[in-house]
């Protein structure tokens, strides 16, 4: 959710102030509020806005449950389902708790340029202030909100409870309970919370740099796709790999829950512009068009190559259309995220299949075929496409799209993420490997984690 730095006086509450005075016209002209008047309306939440946000958060809670935990447990096998969709819904518990606690803090809090301090430890501050609009950053870089603190907060919420659930699709049925249960609290601390002040805060270097991610293309995407490539090179391929039949327990629930990712990903995307404006309009449209594009080309390029055209293919092929639009949702006209969404469907395709196959990874769900690539993919074509008056940087003159210059700073962005990633995980699961221990052992592998891990059955 990156704040648009373009709007008058540097914030969304401007822009909604100019548009409120477009639409009031002649009768505003000739009663223009004083200064009195001015300020209590700048200090009132915008309920329109408000009602969009609320909505959004919504749309993405509703991504990791029940839409990933669908997606993700019709694409394991039988004996892996409920164990599956357990860590989808444990991450959410956990990462709400991280994230009240410490993780708001560290991503928003003021701090400096790599990492936010612990004035918001345990949310403090935000109650006292619950029913007025808040402002994020201070002096010229500050970004003001026509929302509470309380829905920013709970929307964010909904992103770090998504990232490490989309790990978990690379180490799917090996990893112990306890060993993604102590992970993903470390990761949230370590990992995603400084990524995300990096690239949202004001203050973060990133942000400072110009790098544009509007809805996640790093901080969510790449992010939990690199750490997905180390956990499934870290924890070693699953037992009888290559030899036996992993094929699908379900794709109809694979289906629903492609779905539902793809419905909801409308608040993902159009929620991070942050208001009901223009903006959340323009980052919907796009995204469906490339959810559609990416869709159709992974489903005919599987078609030329296989012969036939799979469910798995069509579903995959959406959702790596969704990740690759999401850095550029909110910067980008429909043909070019047309043209990234082919592109994405494309890429997702040959990280799926030949590129995991080439270098002997086991990468369970394709978390980083899809959402590491894809993003990476999505990032840098989002240098190649921003629209000027969308695009939230001065990297970009007026009317035009692209330029070299904002071409380098994403790559600067999606490198410096993809070493930093890489490294921390691959830290902490060496950590968590020393304290608990990672994998199941064989037995209990070739038994199933619902029952090694659960003690339960599906069926």
């Amino acid at each position: 959710m990156r704040p648009d730095t373009r709007a008058a006086g540097g914030t969304w509450l401007g822009m909604a102030a100019a548009a409120a005075l477009m639409l009031a016209g002649p009768a505003l002209a000739q009663d223009t509020p004083g200064a009195a008047e001015a300020a209590a309306e700048a200090a009132t939440v915008n309920t329109g806005d408000t009602a969009w946000m609320l909505t959004s958060t919504a749309l993405v809670l509703m991504m990791t449950v029940p839409g990933l935990a669908l997606f993700y447990a019709g694409m394991v096998r039988k004996k892996n389902v409920l164990a599956t969709m357990m860590q989808s819904f444990s991450i959410t518990a956990i990462a709400t708790i991280v994230w009240m606690v410490i993780g708001y803090s560290l991503a928003f809090g003021e701090g400096g340029a790599y990492v936010g301090d612990l004035s918001k430890l345990l949310l403090r501050g935000v109650a006292e202030n619950w029913d007025k609009p808040f402002t994020l950053g201070s002096g010229d870089a500050a970004v003001a909100f026509t929302v509470p603190e309380t829905v920013f907060l709970m929307f964010q919420m909904t992103f770090a409870i998504i990232t490490p659930a989309l790990i978990t699709g690379a180490f799917a049925d090996r990893m112990k309970f306890s060993a993604m249960v102590l992970f993903t609290i470390l990761w949230l601390v370590v990992v995603y919370s400084p990524i995300a002040h990096w690239v949202w805060h004001p203050n973060g270097w990133l942000f400072a740099l110009g790098a544009l991610d509007f809805a996640g293309g790093t901080v969510v995407h790449i992010n939990a796709g690199v750490a997905g490539l180390v956990a499934a090179v870290v924890l070693g391929k699953r037992v009888g790999y290559g030899h036996d039949n992993m094929s699908p327990f379900s794709l109809a629930l694979a289906v629903i829950g492609a779905s539902l990712l793809w419905v909801g990903w409308f608040g993902f995307n159009a929620g991070s512009a942050g208001a009901a404006g223009a903006r959340a309009g323009m980052a919907m449209l796009v995204t469906q068009v490339a959810a559609a594009a990416a869709a159709l080309a992974w489903v005919f390029v599987e078609w030329a190559v296989k012969g036939k055209p799979s469910v798995l293919g069509a579903i995959s092929g959406a959702v790596a259309g969704l990740v690759a639009i999401t850095p550029a949702s909110g910067f980008v006209l429909p043909v070019p995220a047309l043209i990234i969404g082919v592109v994405a469907g494309l890429t997702g395709f040959w990280g799926a299949t030949a590129l995991k196959h080439w270098c002997g990874y086991d990468d369970s769900l394709d978390a980083f075929g899809v959402h590491g690539l894809c993003g990476i993919v999505g990032a840098l074509l989002t240098g190649v496409f921003a629209y000027g008056p969308l695009s939230a940087t001065t990297a970009l003159p007026e009317g035009t799209s692209g330029s070299t210059a904002q071409l380098i700073i994403q790559f600067e962005a999606v490198a410096a993420t993809f070493i930093y990633t890489a490294i921390a995980t691959w830290i902490l699961l060496k950590i968590v490997d020393v304290i608990v221990g990672l994998r199941v052992t064989e037995e209990e592998e070739r038994e199933g984690l619902d029952v090694s891990l659960h003690g339960e059955r599906l069926g």
